[in-house]
């Protein structure tokens, strides 16, 4: 594991150690941790979505009706 050197605002600083004692996080590094990795998940997501977005569309109208045949779908198969 590498070390990372931050400077923070005081402002910030005391919203870290803020979340950190009411968080339940051990330490200002395993919080600013779990931040990283939810950025990660988020520009994740962000690619597939846009992937979604760029792919061949199919030729059912995405309307009430196609997302009902999407929920009942899901009742089925649980």
């Amino acid at each position: 594991m590498s070390d990372m050197k931050i400077s923070l605002s005081d402002a910030l600083k005391s919203f870290v150690d803020a979340q950190v004692s009411d968080g339940g996080y051990g330490s200002s590094s395993e919080y600013v941790g779990e931040l990283i990795h939810k950025d990660q998940e988020r520009l994740r997501l962000r690619s597939l979505l846009l992937e979604g977005a760029e792919s061949a569309t199919s030729n059912h109208p995405l309307d009430e009706s196609y997302f009902q045949g999407l929920r009942s779908q899901i009742r089925k198969s649980r």
